[in-house]
């Protein structure tokens, strides 16, 4: 399973951990396939350490999962197999344990402190080279990119959640 995010900055596929994470790629995919993330920003960006986006509000404080919970949030999916340990490792971002809701993030390297804290649902398998351009873009004192870095849209390349 994988999807493409086409950004203002280029393309980057990622391949998906379905059978380790369902929930959280259920979640990711339905959004995606929804057109909740097409026209959202990258709202912060961190050079040597991640890109994170998914935010419908781009301040960092918004978006909610697909599961009717009260929060909007729904739990972790941690698991031994996959780790921060590489350059474009996907995870959900969270406010603590348990509170995913629609952001996430791309690791610019490993970052083994983020293990067990975050769940991972992919990896990139294309487009390290945009990857390259996102983390080279200047940002303000808040991590924020000085010039927009757009998700347009999404492609699902096979969607199990499609029937």
């Amino acid at each position: 399973m994988s999807v493409t995010l086409h950004t203002s900055l280029g393309d980057v596929k990622l391949e998906l951990f379905c059978e380790q994470a369902p929930k959280t790629t259920e979640n990711f995919l339905a959004l995606c396939g929804s057109g909740f993330y097409n026209s959202t920003i990258f709202h912060r960006n961190i050079k040597g350490f991640m890109i994170q986006g998914g935010d419908p509000t781009g301040t960092g404080k918004g978006g909610r999962s697909i599961f009717n919970t009260a929060s909007g949030k729904f739990a972790d999916e941690i698991g031994d197999l996959h780790k921060h340990s590489k350059r474009g490792m996907l995870s959900m971002a969270n406010k603590g344990p348990n509170t995913n809701g629609s952001q996430f993030f791309i690791t610019y390297k490993a970052h083994t402190s983020l293990n067990g804290k975050y769940t991972i649902f992919g990896h990139v398998i294309d487009g390290l080279d945009t990857l390259d351009r996102m983390e080279k873009m200047p940002c303000d004192g808040e991590d924020r990119p000085k010039t927009e870095i757009k998700l347009t849209d999404i492609t699902i390349h096979a969607n199990p959640l499609a029937g």
